[in-house]
């Protein structure tokens, strides 16, 4: 295991990621969905604020700046009229039920159960940023979301008692990140759907 410290040099990784894509937004590369970076907002300070609560330390550095680097591009994405993304009836409906899964943590009131409603809120926020990355690669840029992915990767190395509180955000941060990232890079979408000729 590493020194539980090393969550700094993670959220550093992060946080040098975040600051590339905040810079493609406001250049206007990059046109983030609002409702997934507004709701990847909320979702990890709740987490954020339940992990303290459950006395997790140092670890939820990391989910701190997961949820304000989203902050900053979602306010990033005002600046540039370039930055836009059309928003679609899905992105809408993902976004209505990621509140109402922070709305069952607000009534749970309970550390676990908030931490894994905040996970499902934030991975249904994640859902128009995945198909959106799939879709359409080049509205994107990966190298923010593979950041992200390394820091988390970071912090589970620093686990030493393995608990929901401790493991469940970096795993799922993790997953989605690096899943995101892929999509984005290797632009498996356009590939999976560009016609195949006989020879």
């Amino acid at each position: 295991m590493l020194n539980p410290h090393f969550v700094i040099l993670g959220a550093v990784i992060a946080f040098a990621g975040n600051l590339n894509y905040l810079l493609n937004v406001l250049r206007g590369r990059t046109r983030p969905n609002r409702i997934s970076w507004m709701m990847w907002t909320l979702a990890p300070m709740i987490i954020f604020a339940a992990q303290i609560h459950a006395g997790v330390g140092l670890r939820s550095l990391m989910t701190f700046v997961a949820g304000f680097n989203p902050l900053t591009i979602f306010i990033a994405s005002f600046v540039n009229k370039k930055a836009v993304w059309k928003l679609t009836k899905f992105d809408f409906a993902c976004g209505a039920f990621s509140l109402i899964g922070l709305v069952l943590w607000a009534i749970s009131g309970q550390g676990n159960i908030a931490i894994l409603l905040s996970i499902i809120a934030d991975g249904l926020a994640a859902l128009p940023m995945i198909v959106k990355s799939y879709s359409h690669p080049d509205s994107e840029s990966w190298l923010n979301y593979f950041a992200a992915g390394i820091g988390g990767t970071i912090t589970l190395l620093t686990i030493r008692t393995w608990n929901f509180a401790n493991y469940g955000f970096p795993v799922y941060l993790v997953a989605v990140c690096l899943l995101i990232a892929s999509l984005v890079k290797f632009r498996w979408g356009l590939r999976l759907s560009a016609p195949k000729f006989r020879t």
